[in-house]
C-alpha cells in the first residue's frame, strides 16, 4: 500500500482519490478551500469514459446522473428551427458529480483548508508544505489543482494559460419560470444559436438538490462572446469596487451594468427563447476562455492531471471526461508498476498526446466559431454550417460512431 497525496478537491482530484483508494492505497486529498465545494460549477456533458470512471469509483448504475436529451436543435435569431440532429446524451452537473464522488470517499481522506505553498521531492518521496503549517510526505503527488495549478507552477513554470480572445457568459435558469413556448421549443433539447462570430448553447440539467423531476430542473447556458484583451476584458473582470479579478471574476462580483449590457445585446442577436432564459437567470456570470497545453506531465514522483495538465476550450465538452480518463490511466499505471517514477512516466506516455490533441481540437472549433461573419481575402464572408456545429460540439471526436466522425466538417 502506497501513500499518495492528491492536490485539488474538485472532480478530477476526487476521481483520482477514489480510484486509488479503492485500489488499497493510503490516499490523502488536499483542497485549499476551507468550505465545502458543494454547488459550484454548472452543466457537464457526459461521455462513456466518464460513466466508466464513475462505475470504477464505486457509483451504482441506478444513481441518476442528470437529464437525458435525444435531439439537438439550432434556433435562428427569429426563434425558428434552423437545424435538428438526433443525438442522445445525458447532461449532468458539476454539483451532482461532486455529490456522488464525495460520498464515495471516506471523509477522513478529504481534507479542507490545506493550501499547498511549497514542496520538496527526492528519488524516494515527495513532501508538500501547506499554508496552515502542515507538511505531509508521500510516495506520489498527483496535482489536480486546476488552471492556476501551484504544483505545475513549481514543476513547469513556463506553462501558462493563453487567453483565446473571447469569454463565456454562463448561468442556470429554473425550469419553473420559463414560458410554455420556451419549454416546448428549447428546454428539452441541447440547443444552439449562432450569431456571427459567437455561439450560444444550452441544455437541461438537474435543479435544486439535484432534482430531475419535470418542473424542478434548470437550463444551463453558455454564450461565447468576443472580448479583446486589454481594456474590454479588464472591464468585464472588474467589480463595482473597481477591483480587477484578472484570473477570473467570482459570480457575485460581476457588475449589474455588464449583465444588463449583455442582456441588451442578446435581444438583437439571439433567439427569443434564449433571451428569455438570460433575462430570467438570477445571477449570470462570465469566465475568460483560455488554452493550456503541457509538454510534460510527469516530474519524478509528481504528476499533473485534469486542468492542471491541459485546459481545452469548452467546445469539445470533454474537460471532466478527460480528467476521469487521466485518473483511470493513473490508477492502472500504479497498479502495473507500483507507486514510483516508472508508473508516472508510463502515465505521461499514455496521456500526453491525448491531452494535446483535445486542446488542438478545441482550438479548431473556437477558430471556426470566431471566423463566422469575417471575410476571406477575396471578400466572401465565412458562414458556418448549422448542422455541422451540432455534430462537432461537445462530442467525443476520438471515438468510432461519434457524430463528428460520422460526418467530418470544415473545422
Amino acid at each position: 500500500m502506497a501513500r499518495i497525496i492528491v492536490v485539488g478537491g474538485s472532480l478530477g482530484g476526487l476521481f483520482a482519490a477514489n480510484l486509488l483508494h479503492r485500489d488499497g492505497h493510503e490516499v490523502t486529498l488536499l483542497e485549499k478551500s476551507k468550505a465545502p465545494l458543494d454547488g459550484r460549477g454548472a452543466g457537464i456533458v457526459t461521455h462513456p469514459p466518464l460513466l466508466e470512471a464513475l462505475a470504477r469509483a464505486g457509483a451504482g448504475a441506478d444513481q441518476a446522473l442528470g437529464v437525458q436529451v435525444t435531439q439537438r436543435v439550432v434556433l435562428a435569431q427569429s426563434g425558428a428551427v434552423e437545424a435538428l440532429l438526433d443525438l442522445p446524451q445525458i447532461l449532468t452537473s458539476w454539483g451532482r458529480l461532486h455529490q456522488i464522488l464525495v460520498a464515495l470517499l471516506p471523509a477522513a481522506r478529504y481534507r479542507l483548508g490545506f493550501e499547498v505553498t511549497g514542496l520538496t521531492s527526492s528519488t524516494s518521496a515527495v513532501t508538500v508544505h501547506c499554508a496552515n503549517g502542515a507538511s505531509l510526505e508521500a510516495d506520489l503527488l498527483i496535482a489536480s489543482d486546476g488552471l492556476r495549478s501551484s504544483i505545475r507552477a513549481h514543476c513547469a513554470p513556463e506553462v501558462e494559460p493563453c487567453y483565446a480572445g473571447y469569454v463565456a457568459w454562463r448561468g442556470v435558469c429554473d425550469e419553473a419560470v420559463l414560458s410554455t413556448h420556451t419549454l416546448a421549443s428549447l428546454f428539452g433539447y441541447f440547443g444552439f444559436c449562432l450569431p456571427p462570430g459567437e455561439q450560444m448553447l444550452g441544455y437541461p440539467v438537474a435543479g435544486a438538490a439535484n432534482c430531475v423531476e419535470p418542473g424542478e430542473r434548470r437550463y444551463n447556458f453558455v454564450w461565447y462572446r468576443p472580448a479583446q484583451e486589454g481594456p474590454e476584458l479588464r472591464g468585464l473582470l472588474t467589480d463595482d469596487e473597481g477591483r480587477l479579478h484578472a484570473a477570473g471574476i467570482p459570480p457575485n462580483k460581476v457588475t449589474q451594468q455588464n449583465i444588463e449590457i449583455m442582456r441588451t445585446e442578446a435581444r438583437t442577436l439571439l433567439a427569443p427563447q434564449f433571451v428569455e432564459i438570460l433575462e430570467k437567470t438570477a445571477q449570470p456570470f462570465l469566465q475568460p476562455i483560455c488554452d493550456l497545453s503541457s509538454e510534460r506531465i510527469a516530474f519524478g514522483r509528481i504528476a499533473l492531471m485534469g486542468d492542471a495538465a491541459f485546459v481545452a476550450r469548452p467546445h469539445v465538452g470533454m474537460g471532466v471526461t478527460k480528467a476521469a480518463e487521466d485518473a483511470l490511466t493513473l490508477a492502472q499505471c500504479v497498479t502495473e508498476h507500483g507507486a514510483n517514477q516508472e508508473a508516472l512516466l508510463d502515465y505521461e506516455t499514455r496521456r500526453l498526446k491525448v491531452g494535446q490533441r483535445v486542446v488542438e481540437r478545441a482550438r479548431q472549433l473556437g477558430a471556426y466559431m470566431q471566423a463566422q461573419g469575417r471575410s476571406h481575402p477575396d471578400g466572401v464572408a465565412v458562414e458556418r454550417d448549422a448542422r455541422q456545429v451540432l455534430m462537432d460540439t461537445a462530442v467525443d471526436f476520438r471515438r468510432p460512431g461519434s457524430a463528428r466522425q460520422a460526418a467530418p466538417g470544415p473545422a
